[in-house]
């Protein structure tokens, strides 16, 4: 009797059978900290979001939403999705002047994944204003 010929299955159900068993992503954890707010984003490598969260969503407001605990509770929201999804290993650029910078690469460092590296990319264009000349 003839073997079978093996069918190659489309795209579209290498897609799907993709998602059943659970995609091995390896990504970026985006962290942008102003004064007033964290938010957290982790993408895959083309840059297409896979997860996002951040100080406010994660039930902080008003002045709170700025605090290293809310930068905190917003890196571990937006990774717990990705790891139950497969991520074993990031890249994690850091945006930003504010207080929940060191407390979100704490979060992530302590979630299991492990770091390529870690990269600042604020960008200062020319900085910020002085200050207006004092008059007295």
């Amino acid at each position: 009797m003839a073997k079978p010929i093996q069918r190659i299955g489309s795209r579209r159900n290498r897609r799907i059978s993709l998602r059943k068993t659970g995609r091995r992503i390896k990504g970026v954890i985006h962290v942008q900290a102003s004064f007033n707010n964290t938010i957290v984003t982790v993408t895959d490598v083309r840059g297409r979001v896979v997860s996002w969260a951040s100080a406010g969503t994660s039930g902080f407001k008003g002045t709170r939403r700025g605090t290293p605990y809310a930068a905190q509770a917003a890196a571990l929201d937006a990774i717990r999705t990705v790891v139950d999804q497969g991520m074993q290993r990031a890249e994690v650029m850091i945006k930003g002047p504010g207080l929940g910078r060191d407390a979100a690469l704490r979060a992530i460092r302590r979630s299991g994944i492990l770091l390529s590296f870690v990269r600042d990319v604020t960008l200062p264009h020319n900085g910020c204003r002085p200050p207006k000349k004092r008059r007295v």
